[in-house]
C-alpha cells in the first residue's frame, strides 16, 4: 500500500516512509543548521537507491528544507548575508569539481564503494572533534566555569592573511580566504556525497571565523540552498540522476520538518546542539561503517553499468 515507482531508480518505495525521511531530514536542518543530506543519502542508499540516484536526489530535497530553515532564521535576523554570498562563490567552483568526480567514479563502477568510504572518513573524524569540544563545553559550564573562550571578533591567524572584508552582522572584519575555502570543501561535498556539507561548515565558521553559533545556523542554511540547487542541476545535466518521482516526497516533508526544527533549535543551548549534532554524526558513520564491513545476505548482484 502507498508504493510508488521510482523510473530513474527503476524500484518501488513506499510513499509515507519517503515523507518521514523527508520531514526527519528537514527537522535537521532547521534545528542545527545542516543540509541534512549526511542523514538523508545512506538512508536512502539502504532503502535499495543506487548511490549516484541517492546522491543526487537528496541534494534536491536539501533545498527544500533550506529554504523553510532559512526563511524562519530570516525572520529572526540570523542570516549574515555577506557572509552567505562569500560562501556560495566558493561553493560553486567546489561543486563543479564534485559532479565531474562523480561522474568519473560511476562510469568506472565505483562510485558506491567511494561515498560510503567518504562518509565513513569524515563523518567519524568530524563528529568525535564534535563531541569531544561540547562534552567539554557542558562540563565547564556545569563547574560555573566559562563556556567557550571564544567570541564573535576576536582575533587569531585568520586576522593576518589578506583581501579582508567587514561583515556587519556576524561584527566580523577578516580576510575572505577562509570563507571562499569552506565554502569550496562544502559545495565539494555537496556534489559528491549529496550533503549540504553544514556537518563541516558549522563547526568551522563557529570555530575559525569565531561566529556565533545562531548566526552560523541561520547564515549555513542559507548558503546550502544555493549550493546544492546548482549541484541538482549539474547532476540532472551531466549525470542523468535526479529522480524527480523520488524528490516530491522528500521535498514535501522536507519543508514542514524544518520550520519544526528551528522552533526546536531556540530552546537549546549552542553546546547542547553541537552534542546532539555530533552524536548523529557519529551514529550515521557507525552505520555506513557496518554496511562495509558486514557480510552482506546476498554475495553477488547484477546491475547495468552507466555508459554500457
Amino acid at each position: 500500500m502507498f508504493q510508488i515507482y521510482l523510473p530513474i531508480a527503476e524500484i518501488s518505495v513506499n510513499l509515507v516512509v519517503m515523507l518521514g525521511l523527508g520531514a526527519a531530514v528537514g527537522f535537521l536542518s532547521g534545528m542545527f543548521g545542516v543540509g541534512g543530506g549526511f542523514l538523508l543519502t545512506p538512508l536512502l542508499m539502504l532503502s535499495g537507491i543506487p548511490p549516484a540516484i541517492a546522491v543526487a536526489t537528496g541534494a534536491n530535497q536539501i533545498v527544500a528544507s533550506s529554504v523553510s530553515g532559512t526563511m524562519a532564521h530570516w525572520r529572526r535576523g540570523n542570516v549574515d548575508l555577506r557572509m552567505g554570498v562569500v560562501l556560495i562563490a566558493g561553493g560553486v567552483v567546489g561543486a563543479l569539481v564534485g559532479v565531474f568526480l562523480l561522474k568519473i567514479l560511476r562510469e568506472a563502477g565505483q562510485a558506491g564503494l567511494m561515498i560510503s568510504l567518504t562518509y565513513v572518513c569524515f563523518l567519524g573524524v568530524i563528529g568525535a572533534l564534535m563531541l569531544w569540544e561540547s562534552v567539554n563545553a557542558m562540563l565547564r559550564a556545569r563547574a560555573g566555569k566559562a563556556v567557550s573562550a571564544r567570541r564573535s571578533g576576536q582575533h587569531n591567524w585568520i586576522h593576518g592573511l589578506p583581501f579582508k572584508m567587514r561583515f556587519p552582522t556576524s561584527r566580523l572584519y577578516i580576510s575572505t580566504i577562509p570563507p571562499l575555502v569552506i565554502g569550496s570543501v562544502v559545495g565539494l561535498l555537496a556534489a559528491f556525497l549529496g550533503v549540504g556539507g553544514g556537518f563541516i561548515m558549522v563547526p568551522a565558521m563557529i570555530y575559525l571565523l569565531r561566529m556565533q553559533t545562531n548566526i552560523v545556523i541561520g547564515t549555513a542554511i542559507f548558503q546550502i540552498i544555493f549550493v546544492t540547487a546548482i549541484v541538482t542541476v549539474l547532476h540532472a545535466t551531466f549525470n542523468y540522476t535526479l529522480d524527480i518521482v523520488l524528490a516530491f516526497p522528500l521535498v514535501i516533508g522536507g519543508v514542514i520538518g524544518g520550520q519544526f526544527g528551528v522552533r526546536a533549535g531556540q530552546k537549546l543551548r549552542a553546546e547542547q546542539l553541537r552534542a546532539l549534532l555530533a552524536l548523529m554524526v557519529l551514529g550515521v558513520a557507525i552505520r555506513v561503517l557496518i554496511d562495509l564491513v558486514v557480510r552482506p545476505s546476498d554475495l553477488y548482484s547484477i546491475v547495468p553499468l552507466a555508459g554500457s
